[in-house]
C-alpha cells in the first residue's frame, strides 16, 4: 500500500506576545497550527522516527520566535516561525501554519486611549494562513466569523419556481452573515495591519450602502471593490452563512407584524461561497 500523504505538527497553539512603551502596552494573541510536509514517511510505513521533529518542539519553536519577535504584526510572525523550520531542519520539505488572532481593543479612560486597559473584540477573530517551501510560499490574511448585519436595501427574488419551492419572493428583508473572508497576498504591502483594515472598511461599505440582490450579488462585489482598492491582493474568498430573520405571524393575535418582529436562526442556512480573483 502507497502513503500518498501525510503531515504533522501541533494544533492549538496559544501565545499572547507583549510589547511595552512605557504605559502604552500593545498584546499580540494567536492560536496557531503549524504542519510540517518532508521526508517524515519511515515514521509512517517503518515505525522509524528519526528524521521526525517533536511536535512539542514545534510549540517550543513559536515560543522561542515570539520571545525574538514581539512586535511583528501576525503575517510576519508566521513568516518568522516557518522560516525557523526551514533553516533548521533539512527534511522539512513545507510548513503550513494557519492561526486565528484574538483581538483586543483599547479602551478610553477620561477620554483618552488608556495605556494598559483592553476588552475582548467580540466579532470575529483575525486569520493568517502561510504555505512556505523551499520554492516560495503563498500568504493569505483574513477574518473568521465576522459578523454583520443591514435591515433593509435586500432581497432575494426571481429564483427557481419548481415543486420544491416554498420561499415568496422579497424586496426588502433583513441581511446578515458570520462571514470568513481570505484575501491571498501577490506582494508585501506598506503594513499589513492597515491593508487589513482598508479592506474590512471597503467590504461593510459596499455591503451596508448598496441595494443586495442576494449574498451572491453582494458578495461579488465586495470583492471588487478590495481588488480595486489593494493592488498588493491577488484574490478575495467568502464563505458567508445566511443568519435568517424570519417575521412571526401575528395574526392569531390580532396583531399585524410590518416587518417589526422576527425570529432569529441559523439552523438550517444557506451558504454561500465564492473566489474572486483579479484578471490581467
Amino acid at each position: 500500500m502507497a502513503l500518498t500523504a501525510s503531515r504533522y505538527g501541533k494544533g492549538r497553539v496559544r501565545v499572547m506576545r507583549l510589547t511595552r512603551d512605557g504605559d502604552h502596552h500593545t498584546p499580540r494573541e494567536l492560536t496557531l497550527t503549524v504542519l510540517m510536509k518532508g521526508g517524515f514517511d519511515a515514521a509512517w510505513a517503518a515505525g522509524d522516527n528519526r528524521a521526525c521533529v517533536a511536535t512539542d518542539s514545534v510549540k517550543n519553536i513559536v515560543n522561542v520566535t515570539a520571545a525574538k519577535n514581539l512586535s511583528l504584526d501576525k503575517e510576519a510572525f508566521a513568516e518568522a516561525v516557518a522560516k525557523v523550520f526551514l533553516d533548521t531542519y533539512p527534511q522539512v520539505e513545507e510548513v503550513a501554519i494557519e492561526a486565528t488572532e484574538t483581538r483586543w481593543l483599547r479602551q478610553e479612560i477620561g477620554g483618552a486611549p488608556h495605556g494598559h486597559t483592553f476588552t475582548l473584540d467580540g466579532n470575529g477573530f483575525g486569520y493568517v494562513g502561510l504555505a512556505a517551501s523551499r520554492g516560495g510560499s503563498v500568504l493569505r490574511s483574513g477574518l473568521r466569523g465576522f459578523t454583520f448585519m443591514k435591515t433593509t436595501q435586500s432581497g432575494w427574488a426571481d429564483f427557481v419556481d419548481d415543486a420544491y419551492r416554498t420561499l415568496p419572493d422579497t424586496t426588502d428583508r433583513i441581511a446578515a452573515t458570520s462571514m470568513d473572508a481570505t484575501w491571498t497576498w501577490a506582494r508585501e504591502p506598506i503594513d499589513y495591519a492597515a491593508a487589513n483594515a482598508k479592506i474590512l472598511s471597503l467590504l461593510i461599505q459596499v455591503f451596508g450602502t448598496t441595494y443586495s440582490h442576494g449574498v451572491q450579488d453582494s458578495m461579488y462585489r465586495m470583492g471588487e471593490a478590495a481588488l480595486a482598492a489593494v493592488p498588493e491582493i491577488d484574490a478575495i474568498g467568502f464563505a458567508m452563512p445566511n443568519k435568517h430573520y424570519i417575521p412571526i405571524n401575528l395574526q392569531p393575535f390580532g396583531l399585524e407584524n410590518p416587518g417589526s418582529v422576527f425570529l432569529p436562526t441559523d439552523e438550517p442556512h444557506g451558504q454561500i461561497e465564492a473566489t474572486i480573483r483579479r484578471t490581467g
